[in-house]
């Protein structure tokens, strides 16, 4: 029993590293979107290059659920491994891609096609990622911890933010303003191609979960369709809240026109802050419900966002601008881990991957790989510096009135609890 518990704690280590990994790849893009912009797009573009950087930034999410589907069904019918290998290799071909491509100065034309072309395959690679590693998780977990083990998933994208501004922050520390615009960026590329070989090997040697029992919770909801529309709502609340946080180094950088150093610690601020809340609303939606979770991590959102930002935008100061963003990230960081575990715990082990990956992916594509272009949009169009507080609060808002309508899957509910989400009108 000893062994077995050992093995399962290192396979959960071993996909959380991965998969941190592949967060990592995917976002330090959009830590170093103003850089670069100004590298693949020609310098006369009416309205400057950080718009279409950050187009392509979004261009990444819309394959997406291609991957979701493609890896996820892969995933449920060969296993979860396959998927988890599949979904990293292909990450890695597009990080050394993007990591080599020349910049327009050297290329003209061509420079942004090929990143254009390596942001949607890093896009097909990530889609069919979540799914896969989430069904792993909580497959080799106990009944009574799947929240806790769900979180892991948000922990590592916590990680992932957390590493890719670190290593913004130490280049903007070391690397004069120049050198960290010509060719500084790239070096943020190497620790994941780096580390790539390593977690490829030992994913390979992960038991595999997909044959195992695991019973399903006793859901009584009024169908499939419901649960996936709630939950694309909710998914597509929190990655509006995670994406207007990434943008944070851009926001700082461009509104606020704070030093490259700031800008870079706020992204530290906001990786350490889901960190540490992913798992506290994990164990929290074992005790007491995914449900109970989902909205009081949505509420505190609504709650934080606006006046937050009120702070930042009218106090601007970098003392200011991390303590804010750490307090609404903290606030709305729980979100992830209830709403993982329930879906994951809502659809049998044949179709769980797929289901899972089809339903994030069509979220992170409608909702986050929209909100930093459009918040970016907003802002250059309108003047106002809180619009990502409005947007940020208008998709909480939208998440909590989703939640209500989901039902309860914890196993430990009661039945009245499982059907309170039912019976609500859609």
């Amino acid at each position: 029993m000893a062994g077995a518990e050992a093995q399962g704690r290192f396979g959960r280590l071993a996909v959380c590293a991965g998969n941190a990994l592949e967060f990592y790849e995917f976002l330090i893009y959009s830590t170093f979107a103003v850089y670069i912009g100004t590298t693949f797009f020609p310098p006369d573009l009416p309205g400057g290059t950080l718009l279409p950087s950050l187009a392509t930034f979004g261009a990444g999410f819309l394959t997406r659920p291609i991957g979701g589907w493609a890896i996820g069904r892969l995933s449920d019918r060969v296993g979860r491994k396959a998927g988890m290998l599949l979904s990293l290799g292909l990450m890695g071909v597009a990080m050394a891609g993007l990591a080599l491509t020349p910049g327009y100065a050297r290329i003209g034309i061509a420079a942004p096609f090929l990143l254009l072309l390596f942001r949607l395959m890093q896009g097909f690679a990530l889609g069919g990622e979540v799914g896969p590693a989430t069904a792993f998780l909580v497959e080799s977990a106990e009944e009574r911890q799947h929240g806790q083990a769900a979180s892991l998933q948000g922990m590592t994208q916590g990680v992932g933010i957390l590493a890719a501004a670190l290593v913004g922050f130490l280049l903007a520390l070391v690397l004069p303003a120049d050198a960290l615009q010509a060719w500084g960026w790239r070096l943020s590329l190497l620790p994941a191609l780096l580390v790539i070989p390593v977690a490829w090997r030992i994913r390979r040697s992960l038991p595999e979960t997909l044959h195992q029992t695991l019973p399903r919770a006793a859901v009584d909801h009024p169908g499939d369709a419901r649960l996936i529309l709630c939950a694309l709502l909710v998914i597509g609340a929190s990655t509006v809240g995670t994406y207007t946080g990434t943008y944070a180094t851009t926001y700082a950088l461009t509104t606020l026109h704070m030093s490259p150093r700031i800008a870079f610690a706020a992204g530290l601020m906001i990786g350490l802050s889901i960190i540490v809340m992913a798992p506290i609303s994990g164990r929290m939606s074992d005790r007491f419900g995914r449900r109970p979770i989902l909205l009081f991590s949505l509420s505190c959102a609504t709650a934080t966002t606006i006046p937050g930002f009120w702070m930042i935008v009218h106090h601007p100061s970098p003392a200011m601008l991390l303590g804010m963003l750490g307090l609404i990230t903290f606030a709305s960081a729980g979100i992830t881990s209830p709403l993982f575990a329930a879906l994951t715990e809502a659809f049998p082990p044949h179709r769980r991957s797929t289901t899972f990956c089809c339903t994030y992916a069509v979220a992170i594509a409608v909702f986050g790989g929209t909100t930093q272009y459009a918040i970016a949009w907003l802002i250059q169009h309108t003047g106002d510096p809180m619009m990502p507080a409005y947007y940020r609060t208008g998709a909480a808002l939208v998440g909590i009135v989703a939640a209500l309508m989901m039902a309860e899957t914890s196993p430990g509910a009661t039945r009245r609890e499982r059907r309170i989400g039912a019976v609500l009108p859609i």
